[in-house]
């Protein structure tokens, strides 16, 4: 025996809701019984038996003056037939029976009349039931369900094979496309459509008929008059309850690369699985064939045009918290694609990581730039150490590139200057004791100039000061900062030795400056490059006018002492444009250092690395979809990059111990990202399903958001078994949209073609039709009224007969709730 409840507090019972029970549907009923017997069938085949059963239960309930139903289910299972009795306050009984056909159905009952009649004859008497008029209530709910697109894709083939046939010969890349085509992660992996489809219900309010004419007319209704539409997205079943193959689960294959990089001390020693001892990876590490290594190091050092390098408006404002590489950086696309690169375990990934350094050695080697990275600029120190000095050795090779390019001019100039070599006298030539040289004008060579300093003049030849070119500011990587850091504690005096390292780059802005402007004195020099150190009083300012001259101000305290670095530089410091200067940059000795990094770099710091950077750019991958403005998907994803910066600060550091808890989090953390990668998936193909209607693709998502939410570890868990069956009511501007979604079913399509039970939505018959007859009476002078009927409920309307029918063309089940006063 078992009992059912009715969970609505209101009292009133909605026929069309998702969560009612088969039998409150049928029936309409809201508390009952279940009396079935404990057999592997569960039901009661003998009709006798069943009715004797029923006849007991009744009794039992009437003596206990409970009005609750009760249900005996009989005949096979799978025709879900039940019969039941109910006593009624009003000394009514009302029995039930529902069956199902679940073979061909009749013709008459494929159409409204045919049911309407079918209704008819429980009461009426006259089989000719056209020439009476009957005052039955109806109501009708069709659902509708939309195309699958795997079987969208399947007709866009047969179109195409067919235009090939018509046509001749066309060459297709594939005809079958993928929903997630255009979406950013397509380019690493694909996904199932997390919507398979849109169910759409369109409900009629309850309403009178009389005919079966009435019920013809109502078979060529449109959709479009029903008072509501109600939609619900059919979701695939990866989405709640399946393991997906996406970023997330590559992430956790690199993790347990990371856990298992401790092994060795060189990344070498796991290209040769004999060699590294362990059996787990003799089992489980599969290198790919070097045609796939081949194509993804084409991919890598292939150069892309469309690339654009650290473009701020597409990066995430907490991007740069976490310790990776730009999303289109080399590291970051090496980082992804070794994501792929079998199954991500530690073997491949060394294959991949020795052969990547051998492509960078060679671009090194022969002068080549680097793809994927800027070959200027100033090292970012919030990225990774490997994208660091990637980026170090981009710079170098753009360097050493320069450098060949001016040897070759020079040389070319060197044989036209011997070639046309001749005597000039018309020019004085005198080597003065500075070094530098003047013509017989008196006007000294100004050479390295980038134009005027606005109107400042020069203190002693008032001549217009110049700005020099200079060379690009000293570049260093984060391990080269550590070290002038560590030198600077040894050294002792941190001020001192400070400036003894920025002599070099200080000299060579004087030399630029003397060369741009050969009558400027070392108080010009202060005044261009660091004017707080030229002081003017108040008095000065106020006092002074701006065609004074010589300005008014002096050198600051610290710059005019006679033991002076800068001035003693300066003294020393010959008049040379940057062009000519000595680099501050030895690019082949940084781009050698910069190589011996990587292909020395420890098997652990790699993976620690790599573990960072495949967050970050899984992160920014999934930021670049379009999903519209949901948001809960945007919060979620700022939620998302806060905690990859929070759990992956362990890895600031450039040493890194092995931790179990280390290693438990970051599965946690991919856990994380699992979930919010389902949403995207889920958000993306939302917006473009109702790309025309913003409002219910945002009312779905917030809908599906609060259903799994308890999943994400942000709320008390919940029952996860539960189906999502929420749905949205379609606002009467936004029919339209959804109708578009139905597509007219094609040829090839036959589980449509035996449909014909009218109400088509853009040829679309719909899937399941349910309908509800009821006749009501008043019990007073009617036949249910007896003797003993109270007075205040003569005048109380009665369901006299009731029929539930739903079904299909191939499937018919028909319940039944007749009252009498027997």
């Amino acid at each position: 025996m078992e009992y059912y409840f009715d969970t609505n507090s209101d009292g009133k019972l909605s026929d069309w809701t998702h969560a009612l029970h088969g039998l409150q549907l049928s029936f309409g009923v809201k508390n009952f019984l279940v009396i079935a017997p404990q057999s592997a069938s569960g039901v009661l085949l003998d009709r006798p038996e069943a009715t004797k059963l029923l006849s007991a239960v009744a009794i039992a309930l009437s003596n206990c003056s409970s009005s609750w139903p009760a249900f005996v289910p009989v005949h096979d299972p799978s025709r879900k037939a039940f019969i039941g009795i109910q006593n009624l306050d009003t000394h009514l009984t009302r029995r039930f029976e529902a069956d199902r056909m679940g073979s061909q159905v009749p013709v008459t009952l494929l159409h409204y009349e045919g049911l309407f009649e079918l209704f008819v004859s429980k009461f009426a008497f006259n089989t000719d039931f056209s020439m009476h008029l009957f005052k039955v209530n109806l109501k009708v709910k069709l659902t509708y369900k939309s195309l699958p697109s795997d079987d969208e894709d399947d007709t866009q083939e047969n179109d195409a094979e067919k235009l090939e046939s018509d046509e001749g010969p066309i060459n297709y890349r594939h005809n079958k496309t993928q929903w997630d085509d255009d979406c950013p992660w397509s380019e690493w992996y694909t996904v199932e459509d997390p919507i398979k489809g849109i169910e759409l219900y369109a409900l009629w309010p309850e309403t009178t008929v009389g005919s079966s004419a009435d019920m013809a007319e109502f078979e060529n209704a449109s959709p479009f008059d029903a008072e509501k539409w109600l939609i619900s997205p059919n979701l695939s079943e990866a989405l709640n309850n399946g393991k997906t193959i996406g970023f997330a689960s590559q992430l956790h294959c690199l993790v347990a690369a990371l856990d298992k990089s401790f092994q060795a001390q060189f990344i070498e020693d796991f290209v040769s699985v004999e060699k590294s001892g362990s059996e787990g990876l003799k089992s489980t590490a599969v290198v790919p064939p070097p045609t796939v290594l081949d194509r993804v190091l084409k991919d890598l050092f292939n150069e892309a045009d469309d690339v654009q390098l650290g473009s701020p408006e597409d990066e995430h404002k907490s991007s740069r918290a976490i310790k990776g590489a730009p999303l289109q950086s080399l590291f970051a696309q090496f980082c992804l694609h070794a994501l792929w690169f079998g199954d991500c375990n530690i073997r491949a990934i060394a294959v991949l990581w020795i052969e990547f350094v051998r492509e960078v050695r060679w671009c090194w080697e022969e002068s080549q730039p680097l793809p994927r990275m800027p070959a200027n600029g100033v090292i970012d120190l919030s990225t990774s150490l490997v994208n660091q000095k990637l980026h170090m050795l981009a710079i170098c090779i753009s360097k050493k590139q320069q450098q060949n390019r001016r040897h070759h001019e020079e040389g070319e100039n060197h044989d036209m200057l011997h070639a046309h070599v001749k005597e000039d006298n018309d020019v004085q030539r005198e080597v003065y004791s500075d070094g530098v040289v003047h013509d017989s004008l008196g006007e000294r060579k100004r050479r390295g100039s980038a134009g005027k300093v606005g109107s400042m003049m020069l203190l002693k030849s008032q001549q217009s000061m110049h700005t020099p070119y200079t060379q690009d500011p000293l570049l260093m990587t984060e391990d080269m900062h550590e070290e002038r850091l560590q030198a600077v504690e040894a050294f002792g005096n941190a001020f001192s030795f400070s400036a003894k390292l920025e002599k070099e780059v200080l000299s060579s802005d004087m030399s630029a400056f003397k060369a741009a402007n050969p009558d400027a004195v070392f108080e010009d020099f202060i005044r261009w490059h660091s004017p707080r150190d030229w002081e003017i009083s108040d008095n000065e300012a106020m006092g002074g006018s701006r065609e004074e001259w010589p300005p008014q101000g002096r050198l600051s305290g610290r710059m005019s002492d006679k033991g002076n670095s800068w001035r003693i530089i300066w003294n020393e410091a010959l008049p040379l444009p940057a062009s000519e200067q000595k680099p501050l940059l030895d690019p082949n000795r940084e781009g050698e250092k910069a190589l011996h990094y990587l292909e020395t770099l420890r098997p652990n710091q790699l993976l620690a690395e790599m573990v960072c950077t495949s967050f970050r750019a899984a992160a920014d991958t999934l930021k670049r979809t379009t999903y519209g403005s949901l948001k809960h998907m945007s919060t979620k994803i700022d939620q998302l990059y806060l905690t990859l910066a929070s759990t992956l600060r362990c890895f600031q550091k450039n040493s890194l111990s092995v931790d179990h808890v280390i290693i438990d989090d970051l599965n946690r953390l991919s856990s994380i990202f699992e979930h919010v990668e389902k949403l995207v998936t889920f958000a993306a193909s939302l917006h473009r399903k109702f790309m025309q209607a913003p409002r219910l693709s945002e009312a779905i998502f917030n809908d599906y958001f609060n259903f799994y939410i308890p999943r994400m570890g942000t709320a008390s868990a919940g029952n996860y078994t539960k189906e999502f069956t929420k749905m949205q009511r379609v606002r009467r501007r936004e029919r339209e949209a959804v109708a578009n979604m139905f597509t007219p079913p094609t040829a090839n399509q036959s589980w449509r073609k035996v449909l014909s039970m009218g109400n088509l939505l853009n040829g679309n018959e719909p899937i399941l039709r349910e309908v509800i007859f009821s006749k009501r009476e008043t019990l007073r002078g009617s036949y249910y009224a007896t003797n003993n009927t109270p007075k205040n409920c003569e005048q109380e309307d009665v369901e006299t007969h009731r029929m539930y029918i739903c079904g299909t063309s191939n499937d018919l089940s028909v319940a039944l709730a007749v009252s009498s006063c027997d």
